[in-house]
């Protein structure tokens, strides 16, 4: 298990350099200059350009910059913004807040779409899984900006039960409707992909063996099969974990809370090289640990997995 990990750590390296050099070069490829930006609409001093482009190696090639930033990135240095301002305060300010509204909907997936996903799975054919199977597909119809308003309207404003922007009222409180939103619809795929997989392992013949031996059905369903059947859901939240901290941006906006998200959206904008590469890199780190972490789970729900 320990030179698996190992192994896996190592592999890391090359996506993180990939990622990395390929983010690069797309901000590079940006028309307009970042320099000129920071002006707005009025027109910068030539010899403000000058220095500031000078002292961010603007002038060199861009195979030049990346390896500035690469040799500043392994010790630990993420840069900073062309206003002055390092990157890692930015993170400390920003990541903290993507992270408790990524946990949020995670959370969300993994009690309700899994439970849902099993209720419906026992009752296939009875009404309780009639009404979850058309409540996920509307939820998986609806675009996540409305979705985020009508919850807004509704809860927010109409009853008055959970605040509906900013981040004033703390953590759960303030996450619980963007968290809702953000994970509405890995959500519903939870729950049909949990359905769907517990359905397909109640027919197999193993399954069939522990009925006949007489045992009560909440083993034969906790223990045999509900642990194979979650193989695969395990899989997609693990894939998904780094998309929810990625695709925050939409969900952030529409409820006002200063993630990274947001971030990401104005620096493309203004071009902020070092701010989207060392973002992205964080989320790519993020989501190459959630997968090795998806592998390891899956040596504890079927034993038969072993990792040399």
């Amino acid at each position: 298990m320990g030179r698996y990990v190992i192994r896996r750590l190592i592999q890391a390296i090359p996506v993180i350099v990939g990622a990395t050099f390929l983010i690069f070069c797309l901000v590079f490829a940006l028309p307009g200059d970042p320099i000129q930006a920071l002006a707005g609409d009025k027109r910068a001093n030539p010899v403000i350009v000058d220095v500031l482009r000078e002292h961010y190696h603007l002038n060199d090639p861009l195979w030049k910059q990346y390896l500035y930033y690469m040799g500043n990135l392994l010790t630990g240095d993420l840069g900073e913004t062309y206003r002055g301002r390092p990157v890692t305060e930015l993170l400390s300010e920003r990541f903290p807040i993507t992270l408790k509204l990524a946990l949020t909907a995670f959370a969300f997936e993994v009690i309700i779409g899994v439970a849902a996903g099993i209720m419906t799975a026992l009752r296939k054919g009875k009404f309780l899984n009639n009404l979850v199977m058309i409540s996920t597909l509307v939820l998986i119809s609806i675009p996540v900006f409305v979705l985020g308003s009508v919850l807004q309207l509704l809860l927010g404003v109409k009853m008055d039960l959970l605040p509906i922007a900013g981040t004033e009222d703390g953590w759960p409180t303030s996450y619980i409707l963007p968290g809702f939103v953000l994970g509405g619809l890995s959500m519903a795929y939870i729950t049909r992909l949990t359905r769907t997989s517990l359905i397909e392992t109640m027919r197999s013949d193993y399954i069939r063996t522990a009925v006949a031996k007489g045992l009560p059905r909440r083993r034969v369903i906790g223990v045999h099969a509900l642990r194979n059947s979650l193989i695969p859901v395990v899989t997609y939240l693990g894939i998904d974990l780094g998309a929810l901290m990625g695709g925050a941006i939409i969900t952030e906006r529409v409820f006002n809370l200063p993630g990274l998200g947001g971030q990401i959206a104005q620096s493309v904008y203004l071009r902020e090289q070092t701010v989207v590469v060392g973002l992205v890199t964080l989320l790519v780190v993020i989501y190459l640990l959630a997968n090795l972490l998806v592998d390891l789970l899956y040596a504890v729900l079927d034993p038969r997995i072993r990792y040399e």
